[in-house]
């Protein structure tokens, strides 16, 4: 699942520009293990034309990443992808999708400064790939969703399996999404929107 866009970069266009209603920009951060579909979720989402690092994997690389799972994968982030999106006409969503390979995680730090909460993107075929990324987040403090990726072929499980086999608590979201195309990815948004929500208001 790869984002890909043959738009040359030339300036700021009319849209890129943030709407003058908006009264309030959150940063959210989207993890994952590598190859479960950030870069496609940020570029199918963003209503600006999102900023991608993805290089050519080579060959330098095959002794150090785990593709097993996404042999065909040929590209990946080697920094972070930012996009935006306009949940209404106040609330914007600056949108930072960061790096999977565990090699590039040290720029995890830069990118969760400010961050209000974060997307968890799971491929159900390689459950593993989450865990250390969730205890990080966990570690840091950091509220978020977790967005299980439509794949071909992916397994379906129950969600107390799901939550369980991840370690997680219950008041954590489970959604699933299709990472493709922009209403899912969107609702995954407004998912995490609803917690961070449901965090801040008091208990009757």
């Amino acid at each position: 699942m790869d984002f890909r866009s043959s738009e040359t970069v030339v300036g700021p266009r009319s849209e890129d520009t943030l709407p003058s209603s908006a009264a309030t920009a959150v940063k959210v951060v989207i993890v994952g293990g590598f190859g479960v579909g950030k870069t496609t979720l940020v570029g199918a989402v963003s209503e600006i034309r999102p900023l991608t690092t993805e290089e050519t994997m080579t060959q330098a690389g095959a002794d150090v990443d785990d593709i097993a799972g996404v042999e065909r994968k040929t590209a990946t982030t080697v920094a972070m992808d930012f996009g935006r999106i306009s949940i209404n006409d106040e609330l914007v969503l600056y949108l930072f999708g960061t790096p999977g390979q565990q090699r590039f995680w040290f720029l995890w730090n830069g990118l969760f400064e400010g961050a209000l909460g974060a997307v968890v993107l799971v491929d159900t075929r390689r459950l593993e790939v989450s865990f250390d990324v969730i205890g990080r987040l966990e570690e840091r403090g950091v509220p978020f969703v977790v967005a299980l990726n439509s794949f071909p072929e992916s397994p379906s499980y129950p969600t107390e399996e799901l939550r369980a086999a991840l370690d997680l608590p219950p008041e954590v979201p489970i959604v699933e999404c299709d990472a493709r195309t922009r209403e899912s990815s969107r609702d995954v948004l407004m998912a995490l929107m609803r917690y961070l929500y449901s965090l801040t208001t008091p208990t009757p």
